[in-house]
């Protein structure tokens, strides 16, 4: 019995190195944005002092790391749409291309 073509793509190596760059891309950025939340975590968990440092009447430390974490998700985000966009995007349509 021969395989279908869609079953030959998903056999073939180039179909697998696709999938791994993926997943490498996407755990990479998922440890990265992790690691940046739990460090603030981590912080607030074992030393809230850090965070109560005033740097201005009514701005502490602790809102400006926040706001750190939030702007930091936004330029991963960011990262990972242009990532997809050049990339991603394009292995797809050349494996699609073969179907």
């Amino acid at each position: 019995m021969t395989k279908s073509k869609a079953q030959q793509l998903v056999d073939s190596t180039a179909f697998k190195a696709f999938v791994k760059r993926r997943w490498l891309y996407s755990l990479l950025m998922a440890a990265l944005m992790l690691a940046a939340y739990f460090t603030f975590i981590i912080i607030i968990a074992f030393n809230k002092a850090i965070f109560a440092i005033k740097i201005a009447p009514s701005l502490t430390v602790g809102i400006v790391a926040g706001l750190g974490i939030i702007i930091f998700a936004w330029l991963m985000t960011g990262i990972y749409v242009t990532w997809a966009n050049k990339y991603y995007d394009a292995d797809v349509a050349l494996l699609k291309s073969k179907l």
